[in-house]
């Protein structure tokens, strides 16, 4: 019988290709990025087992657990184990913690389908604590930068431009602002920290000990930063981003109007425009109260009045409107208030290329 396989960092820093046996349920609440779930039970069978055990013991769920899965169901079950090991040789299988489900189905592959598969020693949990323990290994040894800046003067850009950069926004799936869901749903808050986990491992093992992070708030969307990733934002330096309000106007109607529609059409087809303006509505009803009942009116009628001649005849000038009227009129009051509160840790302040030379050097000199 194969070998179980704990070095957890091999297994990610090379992306080894694994099967996660546990049960849709459990899959569907956190996984690891790029694994397939090929369960042994389904969730109702596994419920069944659980009430039997608890009933009656280890050993009478052991043999429900065989007769559910049994026959036609069992041999469809093996041969996608089977097909999953055959295309990665490489590959792995795990469970919850690395026991009887995991053991089963590596027996089956064994004696049914000839295949010899090791599987992760500890499972899923294991893994898991282990990811966990990287992020906080992060947040206490290495230097930390934040990139701050007012809606609209491409912090996402910056970023995307430098390989120290950890980018929450991108491992959330969610721009961040109350404009920031995209068409495709975010992950659950357990795949967000594995993603930001297994980033953080692969630049480590590449030699990088500083990263420059956007300046969030604690939850992105709905998915919630580290507890201790978090506090530590609050205490290090900062690297503010700043452009004129016409460039800004226009990077946000590139990013949440000419790109998000295009993303919803290309998600839900003919009924994707409908849908794109209908969460653009949401967003602003969302900051209703904080935008006050004449101010909210105002904006939504001019965005309104855009969408209608989006529809009409593809154009989005319109948008610029309420664009620049939330800039100046919300967001930016905003940030001003944000930016004096936290003046004495903004080290540098400058435009895009600016700011890119000062991070580069600031990496390069480690510091």
């Amino acid at each position: 019988m194969s070998h179980d396989i704990t070095d957890y960092r091999d297994i990610f820093l090379n992306d080894l290709p694994m099967m996660d046996t546990r049960a849709p349920v459990e899959f569907i609440k956190g996984a690891f990025p790029g694994v397939v779930n090929l369960p042994l039970m389904t969730d109702n069978e596994r419920q069944r087992v659980g009430t039997c055990y608890k009933q009656q013991g280890q050993q009478a769920a052991i043999v429900l657990g065989h007769q559910l899965v049994s026959g036609e169901t069992k041999a469809q079950r093996i041969q996608a184990w089977a097909a999953f090991a055959k295309a990665h040789p490489e590959g792995l299988l795990y469970c919850f913690r690395g026991g009887l489900r995991s053991q089963i189905v590596q027996q089956w592959l064994k004696d049914e389908a000839g295949i010899d598969y090791p599987r992760v020693g500890g499972g899923y949990k294991a893994m898991r604590t282990f990811l966990l323990d990287t992020i906080e290994q992060a947040v206490a040894q290495c230097d930390l930068v934040l990139l701050g800046g007012m809606t609209g003067t491409g912090k996402t850009q910056v970023l995307g431009q430098l390989g120290n950069s950890l980018d929450l926004e991108g491992y959330a799936n969610h721009r961040g602002s109350s404009f920031g869901k995209r068409a495709t749903g975010q992950p659950s808050n357990i795949d967000f920290e594995n993603r930001l986990a297994v980033d953080v491992l692969k630049k480590r093992a590449a030699g990088i000990g500083q990263f420059v992070l956007e300046d969030e708030s604690r939850a992105v969307g709905s998915c919630a930063l580290p507890l201790s990733l978090y506090q530590r934002m609050q205490q290090v330096p900062m690297v503010w981003l700043e452009d004129s309000v016409e460039r800004r106007v226009e990077r946000i109607l590139q990013d949440y109007v000419i790109d998000l529609c295009a993303e919803f059409v290309a998600v839900h087809g003919d009924e994707g425009f409908s849908l794109f303006a209908e969460r653009l509505l949401a967003s602003l009803d969302n900051i209703h109260k904080r935008l006050g009942g004449d101010r909210h009116r105002r904006l939504k009628d001019i965005l309104e009045a855009a969408l209608a001649e989006q529809a009409n005849s593809g154009a989005v000038d319109l948008h610029r409107g309420w664009i620049e009227g939330l800039l100046r009129e919300y967001y930016d009051p905003m940030y001003v208030f944000q930016r004096e509160k936290k003046g004495l840790r903004i080290e540098f302040s400058g435009e895009q290329a600016e700011v890119l030379e000062y991070l580069r050097e600031r990496a390069a000199r480690g510091g």
